[in-house]
């Protein structure tokens, strides 16, 4: 009778570890350091193509070395931000991480609206090319980052539920992850004047 009282104990522990999301909240970790890895591979994508595209820009725009030099800074500093996955859990490394990637999207955005005054420039093959990988590497980063945003929305909110919640009180201790959000500049609309038309 005994043994048979043991057995039926273990089960009901069994079956309630089941129900507590013990692995629900495990499974939801593990898919936001993969989508966190697709961001990085994403963002690295785009800083190894930063040089090859300045090198070519420096060909033609010569006169253009300030533009050049912020596009340089910009990577440089987007690079010297330590990635971790434990930067996903700290808000002030994560928006560290994100500004600076905000500036070297905007840097790039100014270099890009130069290249419009080079037309032999935009003419080169290989700068035709450099520019297609990097729109190709920034629709992966939108994507990367909108995927990674679902998984930190599973996660956060698999923490947060009953009887999540109790299992990660007890045993887990599982915080919070930091989603990407909508950088400073996106935030204004852009003013178009019209004042400049030629009539």
């Amino acid at each position: 009778m005994k043994k048979y009282f043991v057995l039926l104990l273990g089960l009901i522990s069994l079956l309630s570890l089941y129900g507590c999301g013990y692995n629900t909240m495990q499974a939801n970790e593990e898919a936001v350091f993969a989508a966190w890895g697709d961001v990085e591979a994403s963002y690295q994508r785009r800083l190894d193509l930063i040089p090859n595209l300045v090198e070519t820009v420096k060909a033609y725009a010569k006169h253009e070395a300030e533009t050049l030099k912020a596009v340089v800074e910009a990577r440089a500093k987007a690079g010297s931000v330590q990635i971790s996955k434990e930067m996903i859990n700290n808000p002030e490394t994560f928006g560290k991480f994100q500004q600076a990637q905000g500036e070297l999207s905007g840097a790039l955005s100014r270099l890009m609206v130069i290249v419009e005054r080079y037309p032999d420039l935009k003419a080169n093959q290989n700068f035709m090319d450099l520019q297609n990988q990097l729109e190709g590497t920034e629709n992966r980063i939108n994507v990367a980052r909108v995927r990674y945003n679902k998984a930190v929305q599973d996660f956060n909110t698999s923490i947060r539920i009953f009887p999540n919640s109790l299992t990660n009180s007890i045993l887990l201790h599982l915080s919070r992850k930091e989603p990407f959000k909508a950088e400073e500049a996106a935030k204004t609309a852009p003013k178009v004047s019209f004042s400049d038309k030629k009539n």
